[in-house]
């Protein structure tokens, strides 16, 4: 990819380069906009196949951190860190203390936490290197984990998908189809099966196969029969990209809603996904919840403050399907609308506030 053509055409401030002989260390950190405050987004450890995959969704994680944390309200930029390598067999204490060294290099411009292939063990890690984490353990007074708080704004967003499509939220008796059983789609598992959902999934992991059929009795498919179950609701929640001109003639399902990130290949597929009558639930807005409950960490960790905020997924979701339906566009842009109309009212604050100083100076 052409990578300053690439970072032009989506704005974006910065792409770090860290490597480390000593501890295997391959990262790139990109940092996507700081209008609203410092860049905050996970670090994700992948087996990528290529240095240009790794910077390509270094990129597109950011740029989707921008529009997640300002569509949460939040008063934080978009930034995200991917590690080239096997997070089952690479992974050693020197790795992500060099990381943090890095981090603490940029000085508070982007604070990073977990994601995939990471944990909150390796957050404690680099957390011995630069204060600028978050989602370490509860020990240091914060969150820990994440990925429960964000299992729960799912499910909340699927709630508010159903009530848009069926007329109810209940999700007794409604079949959904879940790609992927990792720490957050299984929690999310939880909270449908206990409330009647009939669950149909997939994973490569046998193990988290196996520990879903014991726990919800869920049925099990092959993971590219995922995409043609005869469900009410499409829960995506492994990696991105599963919306595509492949995977949308096999849909059945009404509702796509999940936590995996940037589940669009391209923005298009989610006009055909409108015109199809399918209610795509942004992921971006639906899976914000670990992010607003590791931001909170930034004020001093309140949990009962958080989870307040997380509640606010539901209606969030509600508001986009609202102006969808009004303007008959598809819910991806009427997201991207009201995230973009929330960073342009700031950056015309600030600009402001900057000609002001400026005038001050002057007349001095």
């Amino acid at each position: 990819m052409e990578i300053f053509n690439y970072m032009e055409k989506y704005d974006y401030e910065q792409l770090v380069i860290c490597q480390d002989k000593a501890s295997g260390l391959k990262a790139i950190i990109a940092i996507h906009d700081t209008t609203l405050g410092p860049a905050l987004g996970g670090c994700r450890m992948w087996n990528y196949g290529s240095e240009a995959e790794a910077i390509e969704d270094a990129l597109r994680l950011a740029r989707g951190m921008t529009y997640k944390n300002a569509a949460a309200g939040l008063n934080l930029g978009g930034g995200k860190t991917v590690i080239i390598g096997d997070p089952f067999k690479d992974k050693n204490e020197d790795m992500f203390r060099a990381l943090g060294r890095f981090i603490q290099g940029l000085n508070g411009r982007y604070i990073t936490a977990e994601d995939v292939g990471t944990t909150v063990t390796d957050m404690d890690i680099i957390h011995e290197e630069t204060n600028y984490v978050t989602g370490i353990s509860p020990a240091f007074g914060s969150s820990g984990n994440p990925s429960p708080v964000t299992a729960y704004g799912v499910y909340l967003g699927i709630k508010a998908a159903a009530k848009e499509v069926y007329g109810v939220e209940s999700l007794e008796g409604k079949k959904i189809a879940v790609q992927g059983l990792g720490n957050v789609a299984y929690t999310l598992c939880e909270y449908l099966h206990k409330e009647g959902a009939e669950l149909i999934v997939t994973d490569i992991n046998q193990k988290a196969i196996d520990r879903a059929v014991e726990s919800f009795g869920a049925q099990v498919v092959a993971p590219d029969a995922i995409y043609e179950q005869d469900v009410d609701i499409f829960a995506p929640c492994a990696l991105g990209a599963i919306i595509n001109d492949q995977t949308i003639p096999l849909l059945k399902a009404k509702i796509i809603a999940g936590s995996a990130n940037n589940q669009l290949q391209e923005s298009r597929h989610g006009q055909v996904l409108h015109d199809m009558g399918i209610l795509y639930a942004p992921d971006y807005v639906i899976n914000a919840g670990g992010v607003i409950n590791v931001a909170d960490e930034l004020y001093g960790y309140n949990r009962e403050r958080a989870m307040k905020r997380v509640e606010t997924i539901y209606d969030s979701l509600t508001k986009i399907f609202a102006i969808s339906k009004e303007h008959n566009s598809p819910t991806y842009l009427a997201a991207n609308h009201l995230a973009e109309q929330r960073i342009e009212r700031l950056a015309k604050s600030r600009s402001q506030f900057l000609q002001n100083e400026k005038s001050i100076l002057n007349g001095r």
